[in-house]
């Protein structure tokens, strides 16, 4: 058979092709505004001159510490200027960077270190007590690096050398190289598991150069932007903004706690343009707005992690943020779906703005497909805005696999697609809508309740801060609705006004038959721990 015309002597070669790494992002920016703030980190500044120098020094003293493709580096740290160093300066060498979740327990943070066989622990002062208790639990005995970050509070230095002393050894003109190939490992995470240990996300070099392209993309983003991180950086790698603001050469304003106070002051003082968080986030800013001055201009808002009620995103817009919502899995490198306005939309009354808005909607420019169907037959289910059936993706920003789990990555990519595990609805105009995760539907009398409906009836009481319903074993029915409630302060609601509230919004037997006043257990990215209110429902 003759070659393909377009074939015969037209091979790839170091000329026409390069692997893609997000790490060409930041050479770029450095290179063409050196003098732009990268960091901000309380009175500190620091310019992409001087991010890339330091960068580079770091994948230099871990070459230099015997460090190199394949191998683990672990930190733990928050929002703070080494965390970002080490998004670059890891994969530098060929080696993994796995972030820590710092509000995970010492047995969790120990196997997740023997489980990615980390070489090298970076360590942020302020969590050492939890750190060396891993430590003295786990089987690997990686190099300890302290981070002494002057805001630090509390904690000792327990490692074997300082972090800066550390990078000082390496060289700033470091010659790093791009991957010989994308496909290869750039970032592990680990799944919050609710039983059993977790599951380690192993993301490639291509994913993540176009997971922090589609976030310029998806967002609007323009040059320059000013990013305040309320989003954990260990979350997904912070969605791959850590590598997203090297694109559009933005300002990170680092966050080390997400309190109220602090975000209206850093929004205020460093004229931050843009913020991430889940919805429990946006609720804390929309609760405390009322005390805080406005800004006089619009500050940008992406929300993900877990369907936001239309309520919470409509007080958003009143107090002057733009909401995007955007939805995603750690497997998925965080969002790649965006609920995609349309300019009609702007027409429609704050209510029902605020509901288009809340659902999830159609695919980033950098995901291929996703679709809505029988996890059983891959049969895709009518577009109709009703039918459930599991939602699924499929493209270059879906994980390589989990790390040492076959079975797991199997199962998980079975019929050519990911199964996220979420369930929803596409609608007529192709828009996605989750209604449940397959777990957390809940099952009365043969009829099928989504938890997240109930959930924004709730919320639009306006007594109401937090809410999160979950199934209670029920003789008659099998299941019932059971409401955890969080109260606004200064607030008195009784169980039975919440129940007709929900009656009066939704077909009576969705209403919850049981609501329980209480703070709600949430996990470290503010998603709530459902499988703790199980445990508490199953009690009552």
């Amino acid at each position: 058979m003759a070659q393909n015309k377009y074939e015969a002597g037209l091979a790839r070669n170091a000329a026409n092709y390069t692997p893609l790494s997000p790490l060409s992002f930041l050479r770029r920016a450095a290179t063409v505004f050196p003098d732009n703030i990268a960091i901000i980190h309380g009175d500190q500044r620091t310019t992409y001159r001087d991010f890339y120098r330091r960068c580079r020094q770091l994948g230099s003293a871990l070459e230099r510490a015997g460090i190199g493709k394949g191998d683990t580096v672990a930190i733990m740290s928050p929002n703070a200027p080494a965390m970002l160093e080490a998004h670059y300066g890891v994969p530098m060498t060929g080696a993994v960077l796995n972030t820590l979740n710092v509000r995970l327990d010492a047995p969790t943070i120990a196997f997740t270190l023997d489980h990615g066989e980390a070489k090298v622990l970076l360590t942020d002062r302020e969590f050492s007590p939890i750190v060396k208790e891993a430590l003295a639990q786990a089987t690997s005995k990686p190099l300890v690096i302290d981070i002494d970050d002057a805001l630090a509070i509390g904690g000792d230095l327990i490692g074997d050398i300082d972090y800066e002393a550390f990078i000082a050894t390496g060289d700033p003109e470091f010659s790093w190289s791009l991957p010989a190939d994308e496909w290869d490992a750039i970032s592990l995470n680990y799944t919050s598991g609710t039983t059993g240990n977790p599951k380690g996300v192993v993301y490639h070099h291509r994913g993540a150069y176009l997971l922090a392209t589609g976030n310029t993309l998806a967002w609007n983003m323009p040059a320059h932007p000013v990013y305040l991180w309320t989003l954990p950086m260990f979350h997904c790698n912070g969605w791959c903004f850590t590598w997203s603001l090297s694109i559009n050469v933005g300002t990170h304003v680092c966050l080390r706690r997400v309190e109220a106070d602090a975000i209206f002051e850093a929004i205020e003082k460093h004229g931050v343009t843009h913020l991430c968080g889940a919805p429990i986030v946006m609720n804390m800013i929309a609760s405390a707005a009322g005390d805080h001055p406005g800004f006089g201009r619009t500050i940008e808002i992406a929300t993900a992690a877990a369907p936001p009620p239309a309520a919470v995103i409509g007080k958003m817009e009143e107090s002057g943020f733009h909401v995007t919502h955007l939805y995603g899995l750690t497997e998925t490198y965080g969002p790649a779906v965006v609920s995609e306005w349309h300019r009609e939309w702007d027409e429609l009354p704050l209510e029902e703005r605020a509901a288009m808005k809340s659902r999830q909607g159609v695919p980033y420019q950098v995901l291929e497909d996703t679709m809505v169907a029988d996890p059983e037959t891959m049969a895709q289910v009518p577009s109709d805005g009703e039918t459930m059936g599991e939602v699924f993706f499929r493209g270059n920003v879906v994980m390589k696999g989990y790390l040492k789990n076959p079975t797991a990555t199997e199962e998980a990519f079975r019929g050519g697609w990911f199964h996220s595990g979420d369930l929803g609805v596409m609608h007529e105009d192709g828009y996605l809508e989750l209604k449940d995760r397959s777990k957390d539907i809940i099952i009365s009398g043969g009829e099928n309740i989504s938890t997240i409906e109930v959930e924004n009836a709730i919320y639009g009481h306006p007594a109401v801060h937090e809410a999160a319903v979950v199934a209670r074993p029920d003789e008659k029915w099998g299941e019932t609705p059971c409401a955890f409630v969080a109260l606004r302060p200064g607030q008195t609601v009784s169980e039975q006004e919440i129940i007709d509230f929900c009656r009066n919004r939704m077909a009576h037997f969705k209403a919850p038959k049981t609501v329980v006043f209480t703070d709600l257990p949430k996990t470290s990215t503010g998603k709530i721990q459902k499988f703790k209110l199980r445990e508490m429902a199953r009690d009552l």
